[in-house]
């Protein structure tokens, strides 16, 4: 009997789904060819990755990329599939993999040792790192000025013990308090409730730009973590991560990457009431060399 690995390394539908050659596919890919959809699990404020439109609709730069890997995936198993949302916190999205309610996340998740252990990454389509939001005229610059402070981060993510490690090693005395989402913890900052809030940059910029609050907040300090963001998908599921892999290359390949990046993080932001801000926020030396990379050709 062939194996779906036939068409994922190049040869037709046509040809590898013959009378005499059924595909065997296991994993995720069998179970959205049953199911006729995919399930993608998005976040509701993680600005511009994954987040609302005026209508409660998910958007983002993930999101996009999300929804051309989905179409792989449709194209690899020989059926055109339905989107199923999920909405998930930074506290559920991880659960929302392994237990196969979602497919996909397609947010602004870290990659990194920890998670590995229980979910898989697509190739890395950002790098962010912590720091501080504040009000202007705070005479908070950086960590050091956070004893007697507290900070606001949003529970399950990366940020939250980014700033336990920073408070165990530099001995600084700050209350730290977490909120359901971003929004949430945007709003207690807003509501002076909390004196920073901490989280990846990207994502105090997006806010911002969402918000139009520029010139009410500051983003400031130095990078207090490593952060790049890939989309999840179950661990132990070889066919799905090829798919996933050739995916990026062709978007790669093609420019989609590029083009995505260029509509939300150089361009106002679509979705809100009011329309958006940019973030004005040009690709880094470091995610253009990832990008190249992921475009080389497979092995």
């Amino acid at each position: 009997m062939k194996f779906l690995w036939i068409l994922l390394l190049g040869a037709t539908a046509a040809f590898a789904q013959t009378e005499d050659t059924p595909v065997e596919l296991t994993g995720t890919l069998a179970k959205v060819r049953k199911a006729g959809a995919v399930t993608i699990a998005y976040r509701e404020s993680s600005v511009p990755f994954s987040y609302l439109s005026a209508r409660g609709e998910p958007m983002g730069y993930s999101i996009e990329l999300c929804r051309k890997l989905a179409e792989a995936i449709g194209e690899a198993v020989g059926r055109e599939l339905a989107f199923k949302w999920l909405a998930v916190t930074s506290e559920s999205r991880i659960d929302a993999i392994v237990s196969g309610r979602a497919d996909l996340e397609c947010g602004s998740t870290t990659n990194n040792l920890e998670r590995q252990k229980q979910v898989a990454f697509s190739p890395i389509i950002f790098v962010a790192g912590t720091k501080l939001l504040v009000k202007r005229g705070s005479p908070i610059r950086s960590y050091r000025n956070l004893a007697g402070k507290t900070v606001v981060v949003t529970a399950g993510t990366t940020n939250e013990s980014a700033m336990q490690e920073i408070a165990r090693r530099f001995k600084i005395d700050f209350r730290l308090v977490t909120s359901k989402d971003h929004a949430q913890s945007y709003a207690r900052l807003e509501a002076g409730t909390a004196d920073a809030f901490a989280t990846d940059d990207v994502l105090l910029y997006g806010l911002l730009a969402q918000r139009q609050a520029k010139k009410e907040y500051q983003v400031v300090g130095e990078f207090l973590s490593y952060d790049p963001y890939g989309i999840m998908f179950r661990r132990n599921d070889p066919q799905l991560a090829e798919v996933v892999r050739r995916a990026f290359h062709d978007l790669a390949e093609d420019g989609e990457i590029e083009r995505q990046y260029k509509r939300w993080f150089l361009q106002r932001l679509p979705g809100a009431a009011n329309a958006g801000q940019s973030l004005d926020l040009p690709m880094s030396p470091q995610l253009e060399t990832l990008i190249r990379a992921m475009a080389a050709k497979p092995e």
